[in-house]
């Protein structure tokens, strides 16, 4: 018997497609709960966004003040902003840029590199493999560049020209930007400044880019570009649309749409760095809104712990005051989750919490 995640359970069709079509109401099939459903788009909240911060270049040598930003900000949002963060920028406009050309393609040219819910590596326009379920407005490409035995160039798009020795580039320079990242984050919890990293299992340590494309939707207000969730992962760093608003963050009861600086970065922690944080990091729900007037692209690096390590709050953070509240689990094992439901909130990494 086949496993259910050797296949989609229903035929593919992509969102781009349907965009083009001159559809005036989307299917069904795309339409949320009404307590789902986001609200118009009328602005940005000047005195509420997610923090920004200057990390002041490539070197990593940061001051006390920076490292306390970033704590606050990881403590308080789960997400921040960065500039200064040592990416070449141009290398990052040129990587929308190719990536937007891609999802431009005709459709059997990306078909070439359609994907499976095994490894969802390729082009692909869902998440989660239940039969019926609600859909998002998006399509997407998801490759692998670490760990070395996973990376295959030749699954990634040979068109438009370039594309693949821009990914590598890219790659190179975001995965060195997250190592740096994750030495902070392991001082700001009082730990080695190599704790986290060797807790992600050092060099082999998985990274993989997903790059979403939103395309134009007739009826914005009925469905999201991607549902309520939080990363699975441990640290997200993405590459917005600067000209098209759409990432949204949970503040409590409220929605903040984010809105993208030139050249920044978005952080955000995902659900292993909670865990391994015994909770003092936190992953927070983020969503994505579509409008009817634009396309939209962005690109995610997800920067996880090998997959059959097993992941627990640290020892030095267990106290008896604050016990540990996650049970041990491999990313493998717990990522199988989101392939398997698709995109659901908060509700795997609270159903991982430790009974009491």
């Amino acid at each position: 018997m086949s496993n259910s995640l050797d296949y989609w359970p229903e035929p593919i069709v992509h969102v781009r497609s349907l965009s083009e079509s001159g559809i005036t109401q989307i299917p069904s099939r795309y339409v949320k709960p009404l307590p789902d459903r986001p609200e118009p788009f009328s602005g940005f909240d000047l005195e509420l966004n997610i923090p920004v911060i200057d990390l002041g270049g490539a070197s990593g040598g940061w001051s006390k003040a920076t490292l306390g930003r970033i704590s606050e900000a990881c403590r308080d949002w789960g997400f921040f902003q960065v500039v200064n963060h040592g990416v070449d920028p141009g290398i990052m406009r040129e990587m929308r840029a190719k990536w937007r050309e891609f999802f431009h393609l005709p459709e059997e040219v990306k078909a070439e590199y359609s994907n499976n819910p095994c490894t969802y590596e390729g082009y692909g326009s869902r998440l989660g493999v239940e039969k019926g379920a609600a859909l998002d407005w998006s399509d997407y490409y998801f490759l692998h560049y670490l760990p070395h035995f996973l990376r295959d160039p030749m699954k990634w798009p040979s068109q438009p020209s370039l594309c693949r020795e821009l990914i590598m580039e890219y790659s190179e320079q975001v995965v060195g930007l997250c190592s740096r990242l994750m030495k902070v984050l392991s001082i700001n919890l009082g730990l080695p400044e190599d704790y986290i990293q060797e807790a992600f299992g050092s060099g082999d340590v998985g990274a993989c880019l997903r790059a979403n494309f939103y395309p134009k939707c007739p009826q914005p207000d009925l469905t999201l570009g991607l549902s309520s969730h939080s990363d699975p992962g441990g640290l997200t760093i993405l590459l917005p649309d600067e000209n098209v608003p759409g990432l949204q963050v949970r503040k409590g009861d409220r929605w903040i749409t984010v809105k993208p600086i030139p050249d920044a970065f978005i952080v955000n922690i995902g659900d292993q760095m909670q865990v391994l944080s015994n909770a003092h990091y936190k992953s927070v729900e983020h969503r994505v809104i579509v409008n009817s007037g634009k396309e939209r692209v962005s690109l995610a690096y997800f920067y996880n712990p090998r997959g059959d390590i097993l992941i627990k709050p640290a020892e030095e953070l267990v106290t008896g005051d604050q016990p540990a509240l996650y049970q041990p689990m491999t990313f493998n094992e717990y990522r199988l989750y989101i392939r398997t439901k698709g995109p659901r909130g908060k509700s795997q990494v609270e159903a991982l919490k430790s009974p009491r």
